[in-house]
């Protein structure tokens, strides 16, 4: 098995050398570059496993890139960027990205984050790609739920590692602690809203009536609960 491969787009090439060396000595493939536009060429020829993505590019704002990689890629997306602002973290992980990381950094945390992130697929590997619950079949492998009549509707990566947490753990109080420990990244305020973003999201796309959602229950205070009945295969 190839070693995963990290894309890093950043215009600044100290930056982009430095991230290079510490993932290689790491262990991991690399690919480097300035521009939004030479980064989706490459898209088209290969796809990383981990994007590391810095919002102030060249020729566009990097939060354009965030969504739809993490919508049509299914990659893992973290943000590299010198906007520490409580509302720039939170906007970055409302689109979808998996962690965010604010400049400067020490390479070495960057390494630690992907590993973390990537142990989420060794989980799944080992659960399989598909769970069908009250009607809907999630398509981990492609990110798509599918309804009863095979309509489909994409979840980003960020979505879909909420998802498959509540489908492998149905009828279990899940805390936001034990979110937060699984998923990764800081405690506070801005990972408090991703989660909320990310549920409302997904009951939204399971069409639950958001005041009284019969799939995602919110105990307050205390964390969430699945409700449905899940089969994996």
């Amino acid at each position: 098995m190839s070693a995963p491969l990290v894309s890093i787009l950043d215009d600044e090439p100290a930056i982009r050398a430095m991230l290079a060396e510490a993932l290689a000595e790491a262990g991991f493939r690399t690919s480097a570059f300035a521009r939004a536009s030479d980064f989706e060429a490459a898209l088209k020829r290969s796809q990383p496993d981990v994007c590391l993505v810095d919002l102030g590019l060249p020729d566009r704002d990097g939060l354009s890139l965030v969504h739809r990689l993490a919508l049509e890629q299914g990659a893992v997306v973290i943000i590299i960027s010198g906007r520490a602002q409580v509302q720039d973290r939170v906007t970055g992980l409302e689109l979808g990205a998996d962690d965010y990381i604010i400049k400067p950094f020490d390479p070495s945390e960057v390494v630690a984050r992907i590993r973390a992130r990537l142990r989420t697929p060794r989980r799944e590997a080992q659960r399989g790609e598909t769970a069908r619950f009250a009607g809907w079949t999630a398509h981990f492998d492609r990110y798509a739920l599918e309804d009863a009549n095979g309509a489909e509707t994409p979840f980003s990566h960020a979505e879909g590692e909420v998802l498959r947490m509540f489908l492998e753990a149905p009828k279990r109080l899940i805390t936001r602690a034990q979110m937060q420990e699984t998923l990764g990244g800081a405690a506070g305020e801005s990972f408090d809203r991703a989660m909320d973003v990310r549920i409302s999201r997904l009951r939204t796309k399971l069409r639950e009536d958001p005041k009284n959602p019969r799939l995602i229950k919110t105990i307050y205070g205390a964390g969430y609960l699945f409700l449905g009945d899940v089969d994996w295969g």
